[in-house]
């Protein structure tokens, strides 16, 4: 009798213990993590003032006899994915890296093309 009025209290206690630190913390949240970062902005990996040899494909400046015009532009662009290609010489269209004032839709297509790439569908110049 008296080993299950011992069992008895020891349950009890442990009950009012267990029950006592297992709500003291408050109900247990996770820590905040912080928000996904939005997703950057693609940018050209090469140097865009390099690619003002670029110019010579548009026959608009110095072009050397007997020296296709892609020779010095194309190699600058060589590992590149299309859109890279087409954001790199987006972004120097729009810097006037050429030189030169130029319809940058008809400039991008032309450049593009003429070292075998292809401006991805929806790409658009801003």
């Amino acid at each position: 009798m008296a080993s299950e009025k011992l069992t008895a209290t020891i349950l009890i206690i442990s009950l009012l213990f267990f029950s006592t630190f297992s709500s003291a913390c408050g109900p247990c949240q996770p820590k905040n993590k912080p928000p996904p970062s939005p997703p950057k902005e693609p940018t050209c990996p090469r140097d865009t003032l390099k690619l003002g040899a670029c110019a010579d494909i548009l026959g608009l400046v110095n072009v050397v006899v007997g020296t296709p015009p892609y020779s010095k532009c194309c190699p600058l662009l060589e590992g590149l994915a299309d859109l890279e290609v087409a954001l790199c010489l987006c972004t120097a269209i729009k810097a006037n890296v050429l030189g030169i004032n130029l319809n940058v839709p008809v400039a991008l297509s032309v450049l593009v093309s003429a070292c075998g790439k292809s401006i991805p569908p929806g790409f658009k110049c801003q």
